[in-house]
């Protein structure tokens, strides 16, 4: 029997409004069935940036910024992972946008997931589609 769970954490001294889980969780849970996959485990950690910049550094050897980044634990179809994202990046990139935060977080919230179902954004045609599959599956989200 696989476990389907989908877990939300959060750095401790950080403070944001973080509503609708239960419906975030079977959103996600019909995102990766859509992509054909099935939800393992899933953990989402939210920080600063000061956190996720230390996670850059000491596992990827980047000394940057980033909004999302997501380990993958992924075996066949069934979809685990942990993914880190920094709140700050988030509101920032609301703000360049012009997205309300939720709409922004989840679409951050998403992308981790595609990523993990074998998405890749490093060139302009996967950063395309990448986009295309985000805004499917937040045209999905009932919430």
């Amino acid at each position: 029997m696989s476990s389907s769970l989908i877990t939300f954490q959060k750095e401790e001294k950080l403070s944001f409004p973080f509503k609708g889980k239960e419906a975030i969780k079977k959103w996600i849970k019909q995102v990766i069935a859509v992509e054909g996959k099935k939800c393992g485990e899933l953990l989402y950690f939210f920080c600063t940036d000061k956190y996720l910049l230390g996670i850059n550094k000491k596992f990827l050897n980047h000394d940057t910024y980033t909004d999302i980044i997501t380990f993958d634990y992924s075996a066949d179809k069934s979809i685990s992972g942990e993914i880190y994202i920094s709140i700050e990046r988030v509101k920032e990139n609301a703000a360049i946008y012009e997205q309300p935060f939720n709409d922004e977080l989840k679409r951050t919230l998403i992308h981790g997931v595609l990523h993990l179902c074998g998405y890749s954004d490093k060139t302009k045609a996967q950063k395309e589609e990448m986009r295309q599959k985000e805004n499917f599956a937040l045209s999905m989200f009932k919430g």
